[in-house]
């Protein structure tokens, strides 16, 4: 985190206005995925290394788009199509003159398709974590499913299925239906199924047969072996997020067909507003009109890419601004860490550096041995310049020509820039960046390199990382470790294990433990590095307490670092590290540990961490997400921390936690990924950088309290006997730090009153509910008789009796900060007489519903939220096919 003063956003401005000065196709060969004349153009899809080479999946990919593309320009009244698709074809298939990569990896892709170990199934789903109105991660598809037209019974065709996928991931809606509440009781005292709209209709089945409704109620409980199933023939248009497998669904849900009632994640997460709703009020449509005339736009155009070898090139800062704050040591440390274990086999790496003036160190190698590793670091700069000048453009020119000389393109290749600013031109070589292919990671050095550093990195696709001056900082490794190949095998990446520094005290120690899981195990490395004097003695014991020294590791006094290679698989469990500072003076030391996958056919456990955007002001909040699975399985109730280190000021650690509190609300996963009883015993250690991210306007001094407590959005209300149960996760004092001071509680019979005026419905009497620590699972009960005795006051000046009450919280914090209104609640005070209407019977059409959910790490600045969601589709089998009443 970098805080900044009030010339921060001076600096942000100059920027805007600098590249709009440049050239208008800059803008947008650094934007990627656009919206351009009503077409989205440069939508990636990208097949993960471990698909099996078929090439009929091409075409059906093909196919998808193409009818996704008329689907969604009709359901959107004309306003969006898509232009243009890339599909990026693995290195692994065969090479079929296919168009070379540029920027373009399978990490940056809107659309993965992998039959990946672990993955769920062949149900499509969209990872979304930002909550309503936010774009989500990545569609997935497996090859199954492009595949096995047996499945289009049950999903609907694979255009149509897109559609759905893609109004997740490009505009923030979610599901209308709910595979855990697929009935409910509406206001007027009637069972509902959960659907948008509410025009669609079924009949309920019995064991034996179609029933009537009441068949399926006895003793005021729902009949085990009831469901309730589609008619095949329906004259409802909406909606997509519901069933867009049903021949007459043509549009989403909109103000009018809108189900407010159902007790879906679309209401729940975006306070009751249609799917229509939020599109319109997404980027896409706020500066888009559509189409004129009555013709169809025309198909989308294809281009296959494929990616050729991969091609590396460190430019290195050499400038005299690097003796600071041994900035050169701790780069050389890092790079000849990344070089020696890090950097795939088969690489090509080249080495440039720069001053005033660019250099070529070594022209581009190929890592086949450890010979060819050992002769590129030794080609790593030793000594600073005497000029303090730093010309970044020049040392990236010396890059470009290295890589160049391989294929006569840069295109593919990757430039990792290191440097400590002082460069005010480097906005000279942004439009060459770009038209060179390239994608370019950038380390900043220092404070005075951000800003143009970062927006390079932007511009090119490549991460941006910022390194504190800071001794026993370890981030500059944790940049390198970071960096990888961007394919997507894990199996073939190196994964950080542990990443800690310290400065330890004279005839001190640092000890620590780290787990080896048995899904890493190969080529595990443990790494020491410190600044000053000699190395400290080393102790390390593995889980059976077979012991290494100091003398079993690859000590390398001019890099100041000492490595320890375990051969073979390393012994799952707890290792143990002791670092004894021997020295009359304090050691900033530092430990990393990486390791590979131990099995070819059981993926990782994996954590990747990002930020939500590049910068904010404050006092608004930076979110730091953190996504801890294997393959695509979440990895539940695991310690995740979060260490944000500032430029000036002491790190700063938070946990995060997958309890469903802030900003998104948490649901189990359907089938969250099983720990072995060796990880139960040890659990799993990961580590991975988030990079960079800016805060402008930060007060220099004190200021008074503008953070409430976060919005509560898995409030939840159950009627049991004569009460009502409500339960929610508790927000903080400031989001989801600390202690709340109190709820409001309110209660309505009207729907409509307490979305549109939640001062005016009943207030619940609270004042013995105390509030919990931030994350803690609240309970509260009240009987709502006390409450709604006789009927509400309504809207439209008329009264009418309900029999369901709808409830929202909010919380206030001692300075009387109020959170958001609450995810409004709903339950019904009887259950319904078996007097109900029957419904009519129809040729009938098997349909279900499948939903998972994953998790994902946030922090807003001082907010710990966890969440992740994968939203899963309709699936033509015998269990998804029914839905029962429960």
């Amino acid at each position: 985190m970098t805080p900044r003063d009030s010339a921060g956003p001076v600096r942000s401005l100059k920027f805007v206005t600098l590249l709009v000065a440049l050239s208008p196709d800059l803008l947008r060969w650094g934007a990627g995925l656009q919206l351009r004349d009503n077409g989205y153009e440069e939508l990636l899809v990208a097949l993960h290394p471990q698909v099996s080479e078929d090439p009929s999946l091409i075409p059906h990919i093909k196919e998808m788009i193409t009818e996704a593309s008329f689907y969604l320009f009709n359901a959107t009244k004309r306003r969006v199509f898509f232009r243009s698709i890339k599909i990026l074809i693995p290195a692994t298939w065969t090479a079929n003159n296919y168009s070379k990569v540029k920027q373009e990896s399978y990490e940056k892709a809107q659309v993965l398709v992998t039959n990946w170990h672990a993955a769920p199934g062949d149900s499509p789903h969209t990872l979304q974590y930002r909550g309503c109105g936010k774009e989500g991660k990545y569609i997935h598809f497996t090859p199954d499913f492009l595949l096995n037209d047996a499945l289009t019974a049950g999903y609907g065709s694979r255009g149509r299925v897109f559609v759905h996928e893609w109004a997740h991931l490009r505009w923030g809606v979610f599901d209308e239906y709910n595979r855990e509440k697929p009935f409910y009781i509406n206001g007027q005292n009637q069972v509902k199924v959960t659907r948008c709209s509410s025009d669609i209709t079924g009949v309920f089945v019995c064991e034996k047969g179609p029933c009537p409704q009441e068949n399926c109620i006895i003793s005021k409980l729902f009949k085990e072996g009831c469901m309730f199933l589609f008619n095949s023939t329906q004259h409802a248009t909406a909606s997509i997020m519901f069933m867009q497998s049903l021949p007459s669904v043509v549009e989403f849900c909109n103000a009018s067909t809108h189900n407010q009632e159902a007790p879906n994640l679309q209401n729940q997460l975006c306070s009751l507003r249609s799917a229509w709703d939020v599109i319109r009020a997404s980027g896409d449509f706020q500066h888009s009109e559509p189409m004129k005339g009555t013709e169809f736009p025309p198909p989308p155009t294809f281009t296959l890419l494929q990616a050729g070898d991969r091609v590396v090139c460190l430019v290195l800062d050499v400038s005299s601004r690097m003796a600071e704050a041994d900035r050169l040591l701790r780069l050389r440390q890092a790079a000849e860490f990344y070089l020696t274990h890090m950097v795939e086999s088969h690489t090509f790496v080249g080495i440039a550096s720069f001053n005033g003036q660019g250099e070529i160190r070594a022209q581009l190698h190929q890592i086949n041995s450890d010979d060819d590793r050992k002769l590129l670091v030794s080609y790593l700069p030793a000594v600073v310049s005497a000029e303090a000048e730093a010309s970044i453009c020049s040392g990236l020119k010396k890059g470009f020509e290295v890589v160049e000389k391989l294929k006569g393109k840069a295109f593919g290749s990757v430039m990792i820039l290191a440097a400590s600013g002082g460069d005010q031109r480097i906005s000279d070589c942004f439009l060459a960046a770009l038209s060179s292919g390239s994608t370019v990671h950038t380390l900043a050095l220092g404070s005075s390199a951000v800003d143009s550093l970062e927006e390079l990195a932007r511009l090119t696709g490549g991460l941006k990382f910022f390194v504190p001056d800071k001794s026993d900082s370890t981030s500059m490794i944790d940049a390198f470790s970071r960096i990888s190949s961007g394919t997507g095998d894990v199996f073939q990446q190196h994964i950080q294990l542990e990443s800690t520094g310290e400065t330890v005290k004279p005839h001190h120690q640092l000890t620590n433990s780290v787990t080896v899981d048995d899904g890493v195990g190969n080529d595990t490395t443990f790494l020491v590095t410190w600044q000053t004097g000699g190395p400290p003695e080393m102790v390390l014991r593995d889980p059976n307490g077979r012991k290494y020294h100091t003398d079993d590791f690859v000590t390398s006094l001019a890099l100041q670092t000492a490595r320890l290679w375990i051969p073979g698989t390393a012994q799952p469990g707890l290792w143990t590290y002791t670092l004894n500072n021997s020295h009359h003076s304090p050691q900033a030391l530092k430990v990393t540990v990486t390791s590979r996958a131990s099995l070819p056919a059981v993926p990782p456990a994996t954590v990747e961490a990002f930020v939500e955007r590049d910068s904010t002001r404050f006092p608004h909040p930076m979110m730091i997400y953190a996504v801890v699975r294997r393959g695509f399985y979440p990895i539940l109730n695991a310690t995740v921390t979060a260490t944000v280190e500032p430029e000036a000021a002491d790190p700063v650690t938070l946990r995060l936690l997958d309890d469903g509190a802030g900003n998104i609300q948490m649901n189990a996963p359907r089938k969250p990924v099983g720990r072995s009883e060796k990880e139960q015993k040890w659990g799993l250690s990961r580590a991975a950088s988030g990079g960079s991210f800016s805060v402008l306007g930060v007060p220099a001094g004190p200021h008074p309290d503008m953070f409430p407590p976060c919005k509560i959005i898995d409030l939840e209300a159950v009627k049991v006997e004569e009460e009502v149960a409500l339960s929610w996760t508790a927000p903080g004092e400031d989001f989801d730090q600390g202690q709340a001071k109190s709820y409001e509680i309110r209660i309505s019979k009207s729907l409509q009153n307490i979305q549109d005026d939640f001062n005016s419905a009943i207030l619940v009497n609270s004042s013995k509910l105390k509030p919990q620590q931030a994350g803690t699972k609240e309970t509260f009960t009240f009987s709502p008789e006390l409450f709604t005795n006789g009927p509400e006051h309504q809207a439209d000046g008329e009264t009418q009796r309900s029999h369901r009450i709808y409830v929202a919280i909010r919380a206030v914090d001692r300075n009387s900060l109020r959170s958001a209104v609450s995810n409004i609640a709903q339950a019904s005070l009887s259950i319904p007489p078996n007097s109900a209407p029957v419904l009519a019977r129809d040729d009938l059409i098997l349909k279900g519903v499948l939903t998972a959910i994953s998790f994902i790490g946030i922090i807003c600045l001082t907010i710990v939220i966890i969440h992740c969601t994968l939203n899963r589709k309709k699936r033509a089998d015998k269990r998804g096919n029914e839905t029962k009443l429960l």
